[in-house]
């Protein structure tokens, strides 16, 4: 039997127990670098098992570790978020609906709400064994097609915006184009970096506003994933995997929040899109010629 099922609790792929801790931590290595850089973690965890002959870690992996994302982000803009709640409770209790930090968490909670919702709908065809939606060849083009609309974001932006200046109206459009990365190969922040971007925000600010707005999600999608593995009685050894991936996750997600955010800083996003759209067209000529299942 495949090994992508024999670890399959119901509908929920638990493959990655079978990968062991050495092999989990080098892929929660990939994953935490490539889940907070807008280059698809979805595309890098099926591409790099595959081509050294180990099987699809699933999907319920890839969205249990976005909680080594979300700690590098509550990590890295702590100051941020600590303003951001002391100055929201503040306006609320002197009923300031207008102060710039109620807006932003308001802001937040708004992005939230679309991909709560289609996050609902599609919850089964995404967690379960062998999910169309994790083929190869669908990774792959969806990865290249963001590309493609990361570029054009790039030439088209006019860079000028400030976090500051993020509206509701933005918040929803931002929302709404973070439903994408329920797609595997478009990416979460791919997805909502590129959104921002395109309403005109500065390279950094696009980032920053892509993460804040993020937290809800990655949040919710890591905590769902860890309660689907507890009913689906993940043995103790499946948690002691899980969390050494964590754990390695977590270091290099904040390298790479780091990184990135001293990178937009100085350059454009350009090499981030050629990589991406190289990987993709990698993955689609793996899939077709058959090196990657």
């Amino acid at each position: 039997m495949p090994a992508s099922l024999d670890h399959c609790s119901g509908h929920l792929d638990t493959t990655f127990v079978a990968l062991g801790f050495g092999k989990v931590a080098m892929l929660g290595v990939v994953q935490g670098i490539s889940e907070l850089l807008p280059i698809s973690s979805t595309a890098h965890m099926r591409a790099i098992p595959a081509l050294l002959g180990w099987p699809d870690p699933g999907s319920a992996f890839s969205a249990a570790m976005q909680l080594a994302a979300l700690g590098a982000v509550l990590a890295y803009f702590w100051g941020d978020l600590r303003a951001l709640a002391a100055g929201s409770l503040n306006a609320v209790a002197k009923g300031r609906w207008k102060d710039r930090e109620l807006r932003l968490a308001a802001a937040i909670a708004l992005a939230t709400i679309p991909i709560g919702i289609a996050g609902l709908l599609l919850s089964k065809i995404l967690n379960q064994c062998a999910s169309p939606l994790r083929a190869p060849m669908v990774v792959g083009l969806a990865c290249f097609g963001m590309a493609l609309l990361m570029g054009l974001a790039e030439l088209l932006a006019r860079h000028k915006r400030t976090a500051e200046q993020l509206t509701l109206w933005d918040a929803l459009i931002i929302g709404v184009a973070q439903v994408g990365a329920l797609v595997p190969g478009f990416s979460r922040s791919g997805s909502t970096f590129t959104g921002a971007l395109a309403l005109g925000f500065k390279r950094e600010e696009a980032a920053r506003v892509s993460f804040l707005l993020g937290i809800p999600a990655i949040a919710l999608a890591g905590t769902r994933e860890l309660l689907l593995l507890h009913h689906a009685g993940l043995p103790a050894e499946g948690w002691r995997i899980l969390a050494i991936g964590l754990a390695v996750s977590s270091v290099s997600a904040y390298a790479a929040v780091w990184g990135l955010m001293r990178f937009l800083q100085r350059f454009s996003t350009w090499p981030l899109i050629v990589y991406r759209a190289v990987f993709g067209l990698v993955l689609v000529a793996g899939a077709a010629m058959h090196w990657i299942s």
